[in-house]
Parts: structure tokens; C-alpha cells; sequence
């Protein structure tokens, strides 16, 4: 198979692909639909083919990352037995037809950006790495290079950051590559946290340049710019049209700028409503603090401003209805506006307390009204920009959506987008996902609805395409990480048995207590299964004092590593699982007359969902390829 890193992927070979994944998985896809705690109430070991039985049973787990799950060769990986050629064979296609996800410059060990200080890139400039954990700096710092280059490709240097969180990104793109940022983010915690760091950046970045000037003369010049992002907090619904897009791009809907303290619903309140009208925009906790915390802290609100002409000559006459997110609870206690983290409502008096506490009242950073950054440069957004779609890992839908906002809108340029959480795309079998809850009161659509897989029409039609729940969300997990838990023998490994044993003593007491959710016990390895069980069975309402049958949980323990083996099998299939969804995309795009490149950009040990999908609109003219888009590091 040609790789698309190192020369063009074309449409054949991506459809080729596609097609070989889907015969792959219609005969072993069982494996990643199948769910692990159900190892014995449903017999997955028995599943399995008996040669596959004997080769895998008890095998140690540091064997199972190597002989298994390890992608490249070894010459000191020794079988301790022959295994069938249809085992071998389904690790081989396995390995073979997934995406690779090393990087192209990757080398062993520690990254070289953080080999000095394993907490601080050594590639970022330090007033960006404030506030910013390693992880999401190696993120930013890859994929704003991505972006910058992107935009010198296209002449396009305004950038609208969809799903940008506290704004990491959108600092690093703005202060850090000088480019116009429109942040747009549906957490109104997170706006105001993301401006909050704005401020205190151009504080610290305005006083550096005077102490340079005063000391040793001259401009004061630094290596950032005073180039600031613009948040608007606002809900990207997927279902929405790109005019609808500009529009809410171009309203003033930030948090600086509305003029009137009118009471808005939280997340959960804007779920049940179904929207979150204009005027009411506003931060909820704001009702609660007094006049002076509200001066000294909030910024201060101002009327939404008319839309003038919109794109290709539209009025704005087109009127945005703001809908509720859809939003659910994360193990977190977050909500997920799909693809929008926010904190549980229910916190909204603590945020008030905690917005403002890194910094003291009479801090000039503190008054967001009066900031003490006169030439700092605001971005801006009017209704005829070009301008580039990116996102870091945008939630289920929201990835889907930029791409039919790039393919349909004439205005976008350019798209870098890095996915996650598949599990919440929208298919015709699961219009709505488990966990994302959709608005009550949502206007009747005016065009067909479109699911989040398959997008293109080659997957559509291919036997075999639908993919389960289970396998996207198996799709998710880091499969790196697990490697390195098999060969080290975590301790963590025993809760998987743990698990489907608990499972299989619910079904006996209550067989209607099915794949209950029992919350993260602490240290749940350390619990002796008696403990465990007994913790279990009171989170799901069932007496934690019931005896259980030593001999049968005895038994079942024993099985431990075939438990562990059965779901590496499933972890094998999920970078193919994983795949085929970004093949769709890659084809959707290709369907539509559009080139583009899939890049393993981000260390997979680091960030699990490396892979960026990056697409532009390239004047003919261009002599500018894919290949030339790829970051060195």
C-alpha cells in the first residue's frame, strides 16, 4: 500500500482501502463490538477460533504487546509456540491497512522539546506555556505550525478556532504566528477564562517590551506579536447552514461587548429550552455578584451590533436561531456541548470565586474593562473575509461540520482539522448518540438530515460500512498507551477481570441489570475483588453483603490474562476502525473536488488522536503540494 505521507494518496487507493477495511471487519468486527464485560455472561473467549485459544490462552501481557500489538519488528520477539496463520494473518492486515501514526520525524524517547524539562516545551515561548500542560502545548505548538503554513499557502491569514476552549490554540496562533483569530467557543466559562489569559499575556508581553526599551534602548522588540484573538461565545450547530456560520461569526457575541445583565440558561438550562437567544447571553453567575465585582471583574456588556452584507451578496436578512447545545455529563463533571466542554452548572458560584484568583484585585491584568495593553490589536471578523476552519480536537458532529462548511462555503480557504471522540458521530442507526443530549425544541429541518458517518457516498454504499457504537468508541482509546501498560505488567490491567466478574454476579442476583455504569472506583487495583465486588454492587443498587461463590469467582479470576488478550484483540481492530472514518472524510472531500492530506502530526504516546486532516482551496496557479504542508520537528 502506498503511503500517503511520502507522496500523494490518491481517490483509487483511498477507495481501495476503504473496501479493503470493511471486508476486514464483516468478518472479524465482532471483536471490537463486543464488550469486555461481558467476557462471561457472554462467552467471549469461546468466540474466538480454538487455534487462536490455544496460542493466546495465559499469555503474558508483556508478550502480548510484542507479538501482538507492537508494529514494528523485532529481532528479539520470540513465539512460545507456532501460531495459525490466520492469527498471523490478522495481525499482519491489521497493522497493514490502518493510517501509521509515528510521526515523520519521530524518534524514540523523550521529545525532544521536552527533554530539558518534561513539563515545559522548550519550542514554545514561555508566556504562551502558562496555564498550558504538556500535552496541550506539544498540540498547539504542531498544529499552529500547520496552520501558519496552511495560511502562507493560501494568502489567508484569518483563522476562526472552532471549539477553542480557554483559547490555547487561538494565543498561540494570534500572540504567537501573528495571525487574525476568531475563537469560537459554546462554554461561557470558557470565554471568560480565555480572555482572562489574554489579558494577563498582553500584560506580561506589554511590560517586557518597556523594561526592554527602558533598559537597553530601542523598540522593545519580542518574539510575539500584539496581535489579539477575538472570543465569541456561541454554539456551532452542526445542522446549521454556512450562511448561518457567517452570521454568527460576524455578530458582536462576545462576552466584552454586550451592553444589557440579562439572565441566560446554563448548558442544561439551554437543553431543555432548546435555545439561547441573543439577548440573553450573559454569564450566569453574574446575577449573583455585587456591582463592584461585577465592575472590577466582568466585562462590560454591549448590544449585539447589525450584520451588514453577508458573502456572494446575502443580507442579513438570514436570521440565526441560537439552539440549545446538546450536552451531556463527562466522567469529568463537565458537559459536552458537542464537542464543547463546559463545567456542571451547578459550580457556576465557585467559577466566580475562581476566575480572577491568580492574580490580586489591584492587578492591572485584573480590570478586563481598563487593561493597561494600549496597542494591542484586536482581530476581526466582516461578513466578505476568507478565512481558514481549524479545530483541536473537535467533539463527534463539530469535525463533521467543518467539513461541509469548507466543501460548501466560498468563503473558507482552508481547514486543519484534528478529531475526537467518535463515538458521539451522529449515524442513521444512532441519530443520537449515547451520552449527547439534544435540545428539546428544534425547529423542523428544511433539507434532509446528515449523519456524521458515512459522509461520502463511495462508504455509503459499501457492504459492510456501518460501524458500531462499541468500535468507535474503542476507536478512541490510546493504543500506545495500552502497549506500554502490557509491558510493564500495570497492576491496572487486573480491573478489566474485575469488571466482567462484577458483571457476571449482577446478572446472577438481577437479570435485568444489564452494562450498568459503575463509577471509577479509587485504587480499584489494590481492592481485593471481595472489596471491590462489595463497592460494585452498592453503586448499582444492589446489597454489597450478599455472599458470593468463592469457587466460581475463583475460577473466573484464573482467566485474567485471556481477558486481557481478548481485548487487545479489539484494541488491534481499532486504529482500522479509526481509519475508515477519516478515509470517508478524505472521500467526501475528494468527491467534491477537493485534495487533501491526513498528517500523523502529534507524538500518538502524547496525544492519542494524532492525525490531521488538512485541505485548501489552492489557487491553480499554486506550485504548492500537500507534501509541503508537512511540519518538520
Amino acid at each position: 500500500m502506498t503511503r500517503f505521507s511520502s507522496q500523494p494518496f490518491s481517490l483509487q487507493q483511498q477507495k481501495q482501502l476503504a473496501l479493503s477495511i470493511t471486508r476486514v471487519l464483516s468478518v472479524y468486527g465482532y471483536i471490537i463490538d463486543s464488550y469486555i464485560i461481558e467476557f462471561f455472561t457472554d462467552g467471549l473467549w469461546g468466540t474466538l477460533p480454538q487455534s487462536w485459544q490455544t496460542a493466546l490462552a495465559d499469555l503474558p501481557s508483556a508478550q502480548l504487546a510484542d507479538l501482538l500489538l507492537e508494529t514494528r519488528n523485532s529481532e528479539e520477539v520470540r513465539y512460545r509456540s507456532v501460531w495459525p496463520l490466520s492469527l498471523l494473518a490478522f495481525k499482519v492486515t491489521a497493522h497493514t491497512l490502518a493510517f501509521p501514526r509515528a510521526p515523520k520525524e519521530a524518534g524514540g524517547g523523550r521529545l525532544e522539546e521536552f527533554r530539558h524539562n518534561h513539563c515545559q516545551s522548550s519550542m514554545l515561548n514561555p508566556l504562551l506555556r502558562k496555564h498550558v500542560k504538556p500535552k496541550k502545548q506539544h498540540e498547539i505548538r504542531c498544529l499552529g505550525e500547520l496552520v501558519k503554513k496552511l495560511s502562507d499557502a493560501t494568502g489567508c491569514d484569518c483563522i476562526v478556532d472552532v471549539g477553542s476552549g480557554q483559547g490555547h490554540l487561538s494565543r498561540f496562533l494570534s500572540f504567537g504566528l501573528g495571525l487574525s483569530v476568531t475563537a469560537v467557543e459554546a462554554d461561557q466559562h470558557f470565554v471568560t477564562m480565555a480572555t482572562k489569559f489574554d489579558e494577563q499575556l498582553g500584560c506580561m508581553l506589554w511590560k517586557e517590551r518597556k523594561m526592554v526599551a527602558e533598559c537597553i534602548g530601542g523598540d522593545g522588540s519580542h518574539s510575539l506579536t500584539p496581535q489579539m484573538p477575538r472570543h465569541v461565545w456561541g454554539w456551532v450547530d452542526p445542522r446549521a447552514s454556512w450562511e448561518q456560520l457567517l452570521l454568527q461569526l460576524c455578530k458582536d457575541w462576545s462576552l466584552e461587548t454586550q451592553s444589557s445583565s440579562v439572565a441566560t440558561p446554563g448548558p442544561s438550562q439551554a437543553a431543555e429550552t432548546g435555545s439561547i437567544t441573543q439577548g440573553q447571553q450573559h454569564l450566569d453567575w453574574q446575577r449573583e455578584a455585587s456591582a463592584a465585582d461585577v465592575e472590577n471583574e466582568l466585562p462590560a456588556p454591549a448590544s449585539d451590533t447589525a450584520v451588514g452584507e453577508a458573502h456572494s451578496g446575502r443580507t442579513a436578512e438570514l436570521e440565526v436561531e441560537r439552539h440549545g447545545p446538546a450536552c451531556s455529563s463527562n466522567q469529568d463533571g463537565h458537559t459536552i456541548l458537542n464537542g464543547h466542554s463546559s463545567p456542571d452548572p451547578s459550580r457556576s458560584s465557585d467559577i466566580k470565586r475562581t476566575v480572577f484568583s491568580d492574580c490580586n484585585q489591584s492587578c492591572s491584568c485584573h480590570r478586563i474593562k481598563q487593561p493597561c495593553l494600549p496597542r494591542l490589536q484586536k482581530s476581526d471578523f466582516s461578513p466578505g473575509s476568507r478565512f481558514m476552519l481549524t479545530g483541536l480536537h473537535a467533539c463527534g458532529d463539530l469535525s463533521v461540520a467543518m467539513l461541509r462548511y469548507f466543501a460548501r462555503c466560498p468563503s473558507i480557504v482552508g481547514i486543519v482539522s484534528a478529531a475526537c471522540c467518535y463515538m458521539k458521530i451522529s449515524t442513521a442507526e444512532i441519530p443520537v448518540p449515547p451520552g449527547v443530549l439534544m435540545p428539546r425544541h428544534l425547529p423542523e429541518p428544511t433539507e434532509p438530515l446528515e449523519h456524521g458517518y458515512p459522509m461520502s457516498t463511495w462508504v455509503a454504499q459499501l457492504p459492510g460500512h456501518r460501524l458500531s457504537y462499541k468500535s468507535r468508541e474503542v476507536a478512541c482509546h490510546a493504543i500506545e498507551e495500552y502497549t506500554e501498560r502490557l509491558r510493564c505488567r500495570s497492576a491496572g490491567l487486573r480491573t478489566h477481570c474485575f469488571r466482567a466478574v462484577l458483571e457476571m454476579v449482577i446478572r446472577g442476583l438481577d437479570p435485568t441489570k444489564k452494562k450498568l455504569g459503575v463509577q471509577t472506583m479509587k485504587k480499584a487495583h489494590k481492592l481485593s475483588f471481595e472489596e471491590y465486588a462489595r463497592q460494585g454492587l452498592a453503586r448499582v443498587g444492589l446489597d454489597p453483603n450478599i455472599p458470593l461463590d468463592g469457587a466460581s469467582v475463583k475460577a473466573m479470576l484464573s482467566q485474567q490474562q485471556n481477558v486481557i488478550a481478548f481485548f487487545s484483540l479489539a484494541l488491534l481492530l481499532a486504529p482500522l476502525v479509526e481509519t475508515l472514518l477519516l478515509l470517508d472524510r478524505m472521500i467526501f472531500l475528494h468527491e467534491r473536488g477537493f485534495q487533501c492530506e491526513l498528517l500523523p502530526l502529534f507524538d500518538p504516546k502524547l496525544s492519542p488522536r494524532n492525525l490531521v486532516l488538512v485541505a485548501a482551496k489552492l489557487n491553480p496557479t499554486s506550485t504548492r503540494t500537500g507534501n509541503d504542508l508537512c511540519v518538520p520537528r
